[in-house]
C-alpha cells in the first residue's frame, strides 16, 4: 500500500509538472536568436527524453547487475521493462530532434556523431531484445540478456557523451560548440527546461511501473 501510494506521488508530479511544460513550452516568451528562433522550444522536449531515457537504462543496467548478483528474476524483468520504455523515450527524442533539424540545419538527418552515436545507441539496445526473444529458457534469457545489458550500457557513454566531444559535431556543447548554458540557456528557459527534465523522467518511471506490474500480474496469471 505504501508503495502504491509512493506511485501515485510521482504520477500527480509527472502530469503536474508536464502540464506546466506544455503551457510554458509554448506560451513562454525564449530568447531570439538567429537560426533557431522559435525552434528552440524543441529544447524542452528533445532533451529532456535523452536525459529520461538515459535515466531508464541506468535503472535497466542496474537491475541486470542486481540479477547477475542474486539471480532473482524479478531483477530480469524490471531491467528488461526498464530497457523497453527507455527505448521508446530515445526514439521519440531522436524524432523530435529531426523534426527540429529540419528547420535549423535544413535536413533530417546529418552525419554528425551525436546522431550516428545515438543512432548505434538504439542499435544496441534494439540487439538487445532481439537476443530475449531468441532464447526461450527464462533464466538463461535472463543470465545472458542481463550481462548484454550492462556492456550496451558502458556503451552508451563513450558513444553520446564522449566520442561527440572529441570531434566536429553541430550539436551545442559538442566538438567545440559551446553548450546551451553558454550562450542561450537564460532565466526563460531553465523556468520550463528543469521541470520537464524531472517531469519526463518522472513519467518514464511511472510508465516502467505500470508496465512492470501489468507483467508481473500475467506471470502470476
Amino acid at each position: 500500500m505504501e508503495k502504491l501510494k509512493y506511485f501515485n506521488h510521482i504520477k500527480l508530479l509527472s502530469i503536474s509538472l508536464l502540464i506546466y511544460v506544455i503551457i510554458g513550452g509554448f506560451l513562454f516568451d525564449v530568447p531570439s536568436l538567429p537560426i533557431l528562433n522559435e525552434t528552440i522550444r524543441v529544447l524542452y522536449f528533445h532533451v529532456p527524453m535523452w536525459f529520461s531515457m538515459i535515466f531508464l537504462l541506468l535503472i535497466s543496467c542496474i537491475n541486470s547487475f542486481y540479477f547477475i548478483s542474486k539471480k532473482t528474476i524479478i531483477y530480469d524483468i524490471r531491467s528488461s521493462t526498464y530497457a523497453s520504455v527507455g527505448v521508446y523515450f530515445g526514439i521519440l527524442a531522436i524524432l523530435s530532434g529531426m523534426i527540429w533539424a529540419k528547420f535549423t540545419w535544413g535536413t533530417y538527418w546529418t552525419n554528425d556523431p551525436k546522431l550516428n552515436g545515438s543512432a548505434i545507441t538504439l542499435l544496441i539496445y534494439f540487439s538487445y531484445f532481439l537476443l530475449r526473444f531468441s532464447i526461450n529458457d527464462e533464466i538463461k534469457k535472463a543470465k545472458i540478456s542481463s550481462v548484454y545489458n550492462i556492456f550496451a550500457f558502458a556503451m552508451l557513454i563513450p558513444l553520446i557523451f564522449i566520442l561527440p566531444r572529441m570531434t566536429d559535431s553541430l550539436h551545442p556543447g559538442n566538438g567545440g560548440n559551446p553548450g546551451f548554458n553558454v550562450y542561450d540557456m537564460n532565466d526563460q528557459l531553465r523556468v520550463v527546461f528543469y521541470p520537464a527534465v524531472l517531469g519526463f523522467i518522472l513519467l518514464g518511471v511511472w510508465i516502467s511501473n505500470l508496465r512492470l506490474r501489468v507483467e508481473i500480474l500475467s506471470r502470476d496469471i
